[in-house]
């Protein structure tokens, strides 16, 4: 009787873990038994339009739905913060600027309070650089730079997670220079951090951002082709942009 009760048990849980796991849910070091853990998403703009969203016709991505989606089920997600800077007008793409204010305007007239824009400065300037054959003679460029992005995601980890504003961060970049702001979370805080990779499967993870890293989730076009902005917003005063 006691072995028949034990396989009923069995079949009866049997579907729900199956469900939690189709729905994303990881196993092993990242298994919270069910508890609900507060999670902020930490997104370097440039390092995710230009690994994942640049080439693809998913420029128009919902962010906030994104995360809903493809986080593990025990994470709820409270925020998405936003890391980027104001584009300039450059000669071969002069409505850059436009397009990216009227993609702003979209999430948080979407996501409301869930979204948050914190911006770096964009830089444009002159420059002469050396051509690569001899005899080595200089050609005048222009070079635009997006700076403080990968800083302020940085800081802005570190401080949430020493001011206990999260139990789960989901960070998505493959920069380098935020290997120490994780390793802050994760040892000394004991968060929990989920890091995301722009630009797979050709773009691979970095070993010293995935090891201090509970979990790492690909950015692939399938997750970013079911989590667009609907095309018009606020009675069609944002549209999405014709190129997009």
């Amino acid at each position: 009787m006691k072995y028949l009760l034990q396989v009923l048990i069995i079949q009866a849980l049997l579907p729900l873990l199956l469900r939690r796991q189709g729905a994303g849910a990881p196993s092993g070091a990242f298994a919270f038994c069910g508890r609900e853990m507060k999670t902020i998403a930490y997104v370097d703009g440039f390092n995710l339009y230009y690994g994942s969203l640049k080439n693809s016709p998913y420029k128009w991505l919902d962010l906030c739905e994104y995360f809903r989606r493809t986080l593990p089920a025990e994470c709820v997600l409270e925020k998405v913060k936003y890391f980027t800077a104001r584009v300039s007008a450059l000669p071969n793409n002069l409505n850059a600027p436009a397009r990216q204010d009227i993609y702003l305007r979209a999430l948080r007239a979407h996501c409301g309070q869930q979204f948050h824009a914190i911006e770096g400065r964009f830089s444009v300037r002159n420059v002469r650089v050396p051509l690569s054959a001899p005899p080595h003679k200089t050609v005048e460029i222009i070079k635009s730079e997006e700076k403080g992005s990968d800083v302020n995601l940085a800081v802005e980890l570190v401080n949430d997670a020493w001011m206990d504003s999260f139990e789960c961060a989901a960070v998505v970049s493959n920069d380098a220079d935020l290997e120490r702001a994780l390793k802050i979370a994760k040892q000394y805080r004991k968060k929990r951090v989920i890091l995301y990779t722009p630009g797979a499967p050709v773009r691979r993870p970095l070993g010293q951002l995935v090891r201090w890293s509970h979990k790492q989730i690909d950015v692939l076009p399938e997750a970013l082709a079911q989590c667009q902005l609907p095309s018009s917003l606020l009675n069609g005063s944002i549209r999405k942009p014709g190129t997009w």
